[in-house]
């Protein structure tokens, strides 16, 4: 069991990692406006990767949302300065 928990915490960091990394990407296509391929790395964020973070969190029992909350509340700025209210 050990091992399994290990293997869990090890992979919310890197959860993190590309969370961190799409970010940064989406400020550079803000940046470059390219649009198109922001709203790739801001699905790719919403809908894959903190749904799976989420769900490793809960399976963990960590009771620390607020990691998640800032992050959606990061993406959501985000979203407002590419403009895509009306795209996704």
């Amino acid at each position: 069991m050990v091992k399994r928990v290990k293997r869990a915490e090890k992979s919310i960091e890197s959860l993190k990692k590309q969370i961190e990394e799409h970010f940064g990407k989406i400020e550079a296509d803000i940046r470059e406006n390219n649009i198109d391929r922001g709203r790739y790395h801001f699905k790719e964020i919403d809908k894959g990767l903190l749904a799976t973070l989420e769900i490793k969190i809960k399976i963990l029992g960590i009771r620390d949302y607020n990691l998640i909350q800032a992050y959606r509340e990061r993406l959501e700025k985000l979203r407002k300065s590419l403009n895509l209210d009306k795209l996704i």
